[in-house]
């Protein structure tokens, strides 16, 4: 069996962002040279998510407004924020949206349901961090 792991780095302008990572998750498998297995995208960090959804401006839009409705930003009385920090939403919303996601490799590519695509999603921005990709199979 065959192990190859690569990241991909971000640095976003935003606090919040949802960027798909579909290319450069294709570009690693074909690196790979793995044709039947698996890939596993995660990021690495506590405040940002992998998810699995389609590519619609709308649909987007809908995350965002659905996760600040249930975590939102400007809140004074997270119990978080007494250690320093201002992320306490961010924390929250990577549970709601989870931690990384699992793709089938089939013939050498992902193998996807219509629609689907890998997103990075970040709730609490502006400085690096990595999404480790990381490649199993024949």
């Amino acid at each position: 069996m065959k192990s190859y792991r690569e990241y991909i780095w971000m640095n976003t302008k935003q606090r919040r962002e949802y960027i798909n990572i579909t290319p450069q998750v294709e570009e690693i498998v074909r690196k790979s040279g793995v044709k039947e297995g698996l890939v596993l995208v995660n990021p690495m960090h506590i405040t940002a998510s992998c998810y699995i959804n389609d590519d619609e401006p709308g649909l987007i839009q809908d995350f965002d407004h659905f996760l600040e409705r249930m975590a939102p930003y400007d809140v004074k009385s997270y119990r978080h924020h007494q250690t320093g920090e201002d992320n306490g939403d961010a924390h929250l919303k990577r549970q709601l949206f989870g931690r990384e996601v699992v793709v089938a490799i089939t013939e050498g590519k992902l193998d996807f349901g219509p629609w689907e695509q890998i997103f990075y999603a970040e709730f609490d921005g502006k400085r690096k961090k990595r999404i480790l990709v990381k490649v199993i199979g024949e």
